[in-house]
This record gives C-alpha cells, sequence and structure tokens, in this order.
C-alpha cells in the first residue's frame, strides 16, 4: 500500500515538474479603441518671406492648432523644421507662442529637422535644440502603440558629430528591442528626411537618406516588425512601400514646393494595430472626426 502511495505521488510530481517547464507567454496587450493623431510638418518660420517676418507660417500654424483643439487628437507630431533660419530667437519664439495654445491634453512631440540643427549638425547644435526644444531622439507610447522619434540629420550626415550618431544608432537598437519584447504594435518611426520617397533602390538625392545608411537601417525595422515610417522635409506628399513597410512623406503645414499648392496637415488613423492616413490641404478640413479619425458621412 506505501509502495502504491508513493508511485501515485511521485506520478503527480512528474506532471507537476512537467507542467512547470511550460513555456509561459506574456498575456498580449487588449484590444485598444481606435484613435487618430495629426502629423503637420515643416511650419518653417520665415521661409515665406527669407526670414524677413513669419506672418504667413504664425497664420498656416494658429490655423491647425485651432483644429487640433476642435478635433482633439491623441498627439500632434510636427516632423521637423519648426523653423527656417538655425537657433533664430525670434523664429523659435513665435513657433513655441503659438504651440503653445494647443490644448493641454493634447500632447505635442517634436522631431528635429536640419533646419532646426544644421544640414551636418554639430555637438554645438545639438546642445542648442534640446535646451530650446527638448530630446531630439525618444520614444512613446499610447496602449498598443508605440512612435519613435529620431534625428534624422544625424544620419543623412552624421560627419559633424559622428559620437552623437553612434550613441543614437546604438539607442533605437535597444528600443526596437524593448518595444518587441513589450509587444507593441505598431511601432511607428517619426523622423524629418524620408528613408526613400517611392521606392527604397532609388538615387541618393537631397530629400532622402543615403543609401549607404538607408539599406542597414531599413532592413533593422524589416527585421523589428516595424510597418510605418513617417517624414516630412520634401515640402509635398510622397509615399512609398520598401516590402512590408509604408514610407510616408507629408507636405508642409508651412511654404509648399515644386508643383504643389497645398499646405495641410495629415490624419492618421490607428486601429487594430494598422494605419491609415489622409492628407487634408488646410481648407479642407473637416468640422470634425469620428473617434478613429475617419470623416462622418454627414459634416
Amino acid at each position: 500500500m506505501r509502495r502504491t502511495l508513493r508511485a501515485v505521488l511521485l506520478s503527480v510530481l512528474l506532471v507537476l515538474a512537467g507542467a512547470a517547464t511550460v513555456t509561459y507567454t506574456a498575456q498580449p496587450f487588449p484590444s485598444d479603441p481606435p484613435f487618430f493623431f495629426l502629423q503637420i510638418s515643416d511650419p518653417q518660420f520665415g521661409m515665406f518671406t527669407a526670414d524677413r517676418s513669419f506672418d504667413q507660417e504664425t497664420a498656416n500654424l494658429s490655423f491647425v492648432i485651432a483644429a487640433a483643439n476642435r478635433l482633439h487628437p491623441a498627439f500632434v507630431v510636427v516632423t521637423g523644421d519648426l523653423v527656417n533660419k538655425v537657433g533664430d530667437a525670434a523664429q523659435l519664439a513665435e513657433f513655441r507662442r503659438v504651440t503653445a495654445q494647443l490644448a493641454p491634453d493634447i500632447p505635442l512631440r517634436l522631431v528635429a529637422g536640419n533646419h532646426d540643427v544644421e544640414n551636418t549638425p554639430t555637438p554645438a547644435t545639438l546642445a542648442a535644440y534640446r535646451s530650446q526644444m527638448g530630446p531630439d531622439r525618444y520614444s512613446f507610447t499610447r496602449g498598443r502603440f508605440a512612435g519613435i522619434v529620431l534625428n534624422s540629420s544625424l544620419i543623412a550626415a552624421p560627419e559633424g558629430a559622428p559620437d552623437e550618431a553612434s550613441a543614437q544608432s546604438r539607442w533605437l537598437t535597444g528600443e526596437l528591442a524593448q518595444l518587441r519584447r513589450t509587444g507593441h504594435d505598431p511601432v511607428v518611426v517619426f523622423q524629418h528626411h524620408s528613408w526613400f520617397l517611392q521606392t527604397a533602390d532609388e538615387p541618393d538625392n537631397y530629400f532622402n537618406i543615403p543609401r549607404t545608411r538607408r539599406d542597414d537601417y531599413l532592413a533593422r525595422f524589416r527585421a523589428a516588425g516595424v510597418r510605418w515610417l513617417f517624414a516630412g522635409h520634401y515640402h509635398r506628399n510622397a509615399l512609398g512601400h520598401d516590402g512590408p513597410i509604408e514610407m510616408v512623406t507629408t507636405g508642409p503645414v508651412g511654404m509648399p514646393l515644386g508643383e504643389s499648392t497645398q499646405s495641410g496637415v495629415r490624419v492618421v488613423s490607428v486601429h487594430d494595430g494598422q494605419i491609415s492616413h489622409r492628407y487634408f490641404a488646410l481648407g479642407e478640413l473637416p468640422n470634425r472626426l469620428n473617434p478613429d479619425g475617419t470623416v462622418p458621412t454627414a459634416q
């Protein structure tokens, strides 16, 4: 009888030991309700008049800030070139004055552009930007959604601050790994320069990231499951793809270039781990939006 009891106990212990070796899988994030955010790019105070004034930039950005307060997005991201002249005190002050009118419960996410830190950043221009506007690389989350903000000028032209460029690259590697471990999805990258405008193998030009660095970063994004990249810099809209990655280049809230005559803002909808988006010229912005960022059928 004792042998039989010992045998039963031993069997139970073996079953429990086997159960203890089962790999634990963390519960996924609960489904987030749909939400939307606004991407504006290149307010570039002073560009319309070659730094003589910034009346038009003030009018455009003030209009968008008022619209944001009415539409109430989850956040507003400004993808670079806050001012036209690097370090200009008056332009910076006016940008801060206008954006301070954004409702306090709507986070404002700033991205450094080449007109904010120079085409070839230096430790001095980076320090000045950080003291005046805040960090130039960081991440943020909203439920499952995660945003990564990069200083693309350090990627486009790292030679003026190679240690800073290397530090950002290492930081990105760690951030992508951490967000993958925590199960954030989608993970979206925001920066000023587009990695590419239409195709990942397009030739280098002023408006994209050189291929000597572009290919490496795109491979890292694919490996980490990043599917959306948002940028500005081009002063008009463009859309490109690299396998599962969508490269969204957003036209300016400030002065348009080339064939474009539109200043505007992009509404980005996030729903069930997917993203959709639409660019509105300033005069086309709706009076209201659905909670998911879609336009109501009856305005």
